[in-house]
């Protein structure tokens, strides 16, 4: 059973593998210069990375983030839906293999591919990227490389990938399973997917550690500071490596409110948007009022044991899907 399932997918497991393969080939070629270049440089390095290393950072994050969603929907989706449409499977139940058998193996030799091809890619950017990633998180100042904490650079690195690339293909078969139709089983899957990475970041990542807090004041000169939707005050304090999770507006009492109407009054001009003298005084005149900002966010430290929760959730959710899978053979599938 487990070589015949090996020759279904062997084809799209040697294509990607080949793939991965060649790129961590070019990162282990390139990446000890980058390293040398931190070494004598530290922080500064972020201006002084060239265009073929820049560009091989943001190739190495889109083959991190890709990697579990194309084992999703080109492994996963296919391995059971294919076989339910031609109906296939009933040759191989009639073979002494039950249908929990049958599964079970699928599901396992799947699952371990799929975990060892991410974790290749995660570990191979990640030990190429870390050159970057130290010096952005040491308080290199760039607008152009993520902290490792940032939610594109957070589901690149580390043991993260590994977990997202499990849950992809137990998703994708169990979505095969119910559709029970490869083509859109495969769209499905991708749809599902993109759908829950981009919620993750947005409503549960931040609050799977303990967020920190800092109080800045509203001034000229001070942390960079900025507008948002509404007339909303965003202010950027120099918190290394941190991902900034949410901001509010503190009254001279220190209570959460909203600007005072003085504000939006100063900002606001006939003829277009405000110049910059008058975008200091009107901060000024606000922070002259006792306004401050409080930001919360997770720190840089924090990194480790969200990439540990985050991962346990995936696989846990992984393993649900899996009994899902296993019960619906059992019990709907005829």
């Amino acid at each position: 059973m487990i070589w015949l399932t090996w020759r279904q997918f062997r084809t799209q497991a040697a294509v990607m593998f080949a793939a991965v393969a060649a790129f961590a080939a070019t990162l282990a070629v390139t990446g000890p210069q980058l390293a040398d270049l931190y070494r004598a440089a530290g922080s500064s390095l972020v201006g002084r990375v060239s265009s073929s290393e820049q560009a091989l950072y943001y190739a190495g994050l889109l083959a991190v983030l890709a990697v579990p969603a194309v084992i999703g929907a080109f492994w996963g989706a296919p391995l059971v839906s294919r076989e339910l449409e031609t109906g296939t499977h009933y040759l191989a139940w009639n073979q002494g293999v039950t249908r929990t058998h049958w599964l079970a193996t699928k599901l396992g030799l799947g699952a371990a591919a799929s975990v060892a091809l991410a974790g290749l890619t995660s570990l191979a950017v990640s030990w190429w990227s870390g050159p970057i990633d130290r010096a952005v998180n040491g308080g290199g100042a760039t607008d152009t490389y993520f902290a490792r904490l940032d939610p594109v650079a957070f589901a690149a690195r580390g043991v993260v990938p590994m977990a997202h690339a499990a849950f992809a293909f137990v998703l994708g078969v169990a979505l095969g399973l119910v559709i029970r139709r490869t083509v859109p089983a495969m769209a499905t899957t991708l749809a599902v997917y993109v759908a829950v990475q981009s919620a993750v970041p947005m409503w549960i990542r931040h609050h799977l550690a303990a967020p920190e807090r800092t109080t800045v004041s509203i001034e000229p000169g001070g942390a960079p500071v900025g507008i948002g939707e509404d007339a909303t005050i965003v202010v950027h304090p120099e918190v290394p490596g941190a991902w900034e999770t949410s901001q509010q507006t503190l009254n001279p009492a220190g209570q959460p409110s909203t600007v005072p109407s003085s504000f939006t009054d100063c900002l606001h001009t006939e003829s277009g948007p405000p110049t910059h003298e008058q975008f200091e005084r009107c901060f000024a005149d606000l922070g002259s009022l006792g306004y401050k900002q409080q930001v919360t966010y997770q720190p840089a430290g924090n990194f480790w044991p969200l990439q540990w929760v985050e991962s346990g959730l995936y696989l846990g959710v992984a393993l649900a899907l899996s009994g899902f899978c296993v019960w619906w053979l059992r019990r709907r599938l005829t």
